[in-house]
């Protein structure tokens, strides 16, 4: 006779069954099949080389080992439940950490926050800001709100939210302004563009979607993140570039503008959490997310 456990399976088809005393009411519960569940109790009684049914009537009726073994797994299996329960409740009530960079933040989820907080009151979403050093691996973030392309790592549950659309952007204040406004997009390829070292992709993809050479254009100031990128266009620096969702408020009030428009690139706004955390508030707050992404700013 094996020493080892019975398989997981069998012993929740006995469990059910003997609590229950029926195993029809027992495949119910499982959401499996009568027959599968007496399959079950087979493997179980081979497994253990005792009988733990015996027919009584239309029904069963429990022997000596099967009441010993129904006392013993039934006790088992609630404290099993009741310690998920009180994990389950554990992970709902901490707080669920989302990075994300300092101007996604700024420019995009703050604004927004308040009307979250009313739609998800149970989330409990605390904010971690960054610039290219997050990575939801790492014990501190339950997720990562991020600007990148496919493929996705192996190891990562993607949640695509929306495509992401660049265009370059300046301020009604920049000295080259007027020159600008009504120029077609070649007229960037002779303007010391704005940019930045976290997104160094930005200006040649847009450059290629528009039909330009990305290696005909000069670069002017440079920053070190976007947020400081997109301060120094409001402030009338020069022309930079910008996903739409990050300007979206500042084209509303004028503070800037987009004579060019907006482009698609291959890239996605997606929210990453690791596999082996799933955390079904993640699910919550992509579906909140892309309903937002959906809305006018």
């Amino acid at each position: 006779m094996s020493h080892d456990l019975p398989p997981l399976n069998a012993l929740r088809a006995f469990e059910a069954t003997a609590r229950l005393n029926s195993v029809s009411q027992a495949a119910e519960q499982l959401h499996v099949t009568h027959g599968a569940v007496s399959r079950q109790l087979k493997v179980l009684e081979e497994h253990l080389g005792v009988s733990l049914f015996i027919k009584d009537g239309r029904g069963l009726k429990l022997t000596d080992a099967g009441v010993r073994l129904r006392d013993v797994s039934g006790e088992a299996f609630e404290r099993l439940r009741s310690v998920c329960a009180e994990l389950t409740r554990s992970t709902a009530d901490a707080p669920f950490v989302l990075g994300c960079s300092g101007s996604l933040l700024a420019r995009w989820f703050i604004p927004r926050l308040g009307r979250l907080n009313a739609d998800l009151p149970d989330l409990r979403l605390h904010l971690s800001a960054g610039e290219g050093d997050l990575d939801p691996r790492r014990p501190g973030l339950d997720a990562l709100l991020v600007f990148a392309e496919p493929p996705w790592p192996a190891d990562m549950q993607v949640y695509e939210l929306a495509s992401e659309r660049i265009g370059p952007v300046m301020s009604p204040r920049f000295v080259g302004y007027e020159r600008l406004q009504n120029a077609p997009a070649n007229a960037l390829l002779t303007e010391p563009l704005l940019h930045t070292t976290s997104r160094p992709q930005a200006w040649p993809s847009w450059a290629q979607q528009s039909g330009l050479d990305a290696k005909a254009l000069k670069y002017g100031q440079g920053f070190e993140h976007l947020y400081y990128l997109l301060e120094a266009a409001v402030a009338g620096l020069g022309v930079a570039i910008a996903p739409e969702p990050l300007v979206a408020e500042d084209l509303k009030a004028g503070r800037l503008v987009a004579p060019w428009g907006f482009c698609e690139t291959p890239a996605q706004l997606a929210l990453w959490l690791p596999k082996r955390a799933a955390d079904g508030r993640a699910r919550q707050l992509a579906q909140w997310l892309k309903n937002e992404l959906r809305q006018a700013p």
